[in-house]
């Protein structure tokens, strides 16, 4: 059935608002304990960014696997697993003793939770709607700013009355309501999916008692054909088992490329901001709270701007050049990195915070529906796990290079500049191949509709392919007695 733009389909987007929230807003919102972590294991600014950059890297990195399970077993038990998944690993982190650790619990096992709850969200917003897609995607990643306005306060609040340790108890019985949310995607279309598999089974089996009646008649050659069929079958390779799950096709699309490419250059600079943030604000001497309250100022203009940018996206002036909007909103995210050098005291933080956020929100609620647009729904779930995996590389890159810049000339400044710079340089990136390829795209349809109104050209087509087939049954006869000179004399060549 097609998407019902609607009904069950907003019990859904609730589901996956929770479910993307935890997995885009938990990474960030640990960066609340990293100075009391860094002082307790003595770790530099590079080694404790390690922890919310593996952790961010594994939930883009396992994009495949999750968009793999996605095909084989449905949204809604790979969202439940994953869930378990991050609530097991926080509680493990509890008790770790070294950073190490942190890095196998927090970084891999709890990333690798929240890789299985962001795509099959994602994916199954998709399966449910057409017409108001962008704005359903917009309201789905403002689980983002809401978990992040939340946890930001929640995370210094657990901090001061349970410690760390604690806390991360507290983070792992929370994160197990990603089972919850799973539990309400429900598969779409699954009394007419189950009717069907009901009569391709009964059909199955009429065909195999007539295959084996034929079978039973005909004579032992004509045997042979089925065994090298299971054999070719047996010896698949691995990487056409895959092929199933994952269209790897896809890097033949030049839009899909374009995006794949401007995507990891962004991704360099894009998360390293938001970890640093309150750590930057401790370093110039404002309290505690005061900056954790300027990740929330962050969420809070972030939960308005994503569905705001879904409902402008959706506009019958801004959606058929959707991929413009997004190259323009990287760039401004780039912007607002450059120019926060200037701001030295709170205020200017907070002013900062608004415009970031506003970047911010922009950015992430076009994400997913620019890739749509680009390759479609049938191909949107592979797309995904490709595009994903791409981006783990620079998203595990980015925090610990901003660390290492602070490190080094004990600064935060020249992580700024290099986040900006680095956005920057994407958005324009995009914006030039957009152009290109919608260029490209309007010469194609274009010639392709002079080929259809043009009799002559298919005609023409027509006949060459007829001639062809002439030519190759009249050759065949002629061939033959050729044939059986050229076995006579091997014959010979043996017996000599």
């Amino acid at each position: 059935p097609g998407p019902p733009d609607g009904g069950w389909g907003w019990v859904v987007v609730f589901g996956a608002f929770i479910s993307i929230g935890f997995a885009y807003a938990f990474p960030k919102g640990l960066a609340i304990f990293f100075k009391e972590i860094q002082d307790f294991f003595g770790t530099s600014y590079s080694e404790i960014a390690w922890v919310s950059s593996i952790m961010l890297a594994t939930t883009y990195g396992a994009g495949p696997i999750s968009s793999i399970l996605v095909n084989r077993y449905g949204s809604r038990p790979v969202v439940m697993f994953g869930g378990l998944l991050c609530g097991v690993g926080m509680v493990s982190a509890a008790f770790c003793t070294s950073i190490l650790q942190l890095y196998i619990c927090v970084g891999f096992v709890t990333g690798f939770g929240l890789a299985l709850n962001l795509q099959p969200s994602v994916i199954i917003i998709g399966k449910y709607f057409l017409k108001r897609r962008p704005i359903a995607n917009g309201l789905a990643m403002a689980g983002s700013p809401v978990m992040l306005c939340t946890l930001a306060p929640l995370n210094q609040f657990l901090f001061d009355n349970f410690g760390w340790r604690g806390s991360f108890l507290i983070l792992g019985a929370i994160l197990l309501n990603c089972c919850v949310a799973g539990a309400l995607f429900r598969p779409i279309g699954a009394a007419t999916a189950s009717g069907k598999t009901q009569a391709i089974e009964e059909g199955q089996a009429t065909l195999k008692e007539e295959v084996t009646k034929d079978a039973m008649e005909m004579s032992s050659p004509m045997n042979v054909p089925t065994e090298t069929k299971t054999e070719e079958e047996e010896g698949k390779d691995c990487c056409e088992k895959i092929n199933q799950y994952l269209d790897f096709s896809l890097f033949k699309h030049r839009g899909f490329l374009i995006y794949l490419i401007g995507n990891v250059l962004m991704f360099l600079g894009f998360f390293a901001p938001i970890v640093f943030l309150a750590p930057y604000a401790k370093h110039i001497g404002i309290d505690e709270y005061s900056a954790a309250f300027l990740l929330s100022i962050l969420a809070i203009v972030d939960m308005i701007a994503r569905p705001t940018t879904g409902i402008i996206a959706n506009s019958k002036w801004v959606r058929p050049r959707i991929q413009y909007f997004f190259s323009f909103s990287i760039a401004f995210n780039g912007t607002c990195h450059l120019l926060c050098p200037l701001a030295s005291g709170y205020t200017g933080l907070v002013v900062y915070s608004v415009f970031f956020g506003l970047a911010f929100g922009m950015v992430c609620a076009m994400l997913f529906e620019t890739l749509m647009d680009l390759v479609g729904a049938a191909r949107f779930t592979s797309a995904v796990g490709l595009v994903t995996i791409a981006e783990c590389c620079t998203i595990l890159l980015g925090p610990p290079i901003g660390g290492t810049l602070i490190d080094t000339f004990g600064d935060y400044k020249y992580m700024f500049i290099k986040c900006g710079a680095v956005m920057v340089l994407a958005g324009t990136f995009l914006f030039i191949m957009n152009y290109y390829n919608y260029r490209m795209l309007a010469k194609e349809e274009k010639e392709r509709k002079a080929k259809e109104e043009d009799p002559k050209s298919v005609r023409t087509e027509n006949e060459v392919r007829n001639n062809w087939n002439k030519e190759t049954t009249q050759d065949g006869p002629e061939l033959e007695p050729l044939r059986e000179e050229q076995e006579g004399l091997k014959k010979e060549a043996n017996g000599t």
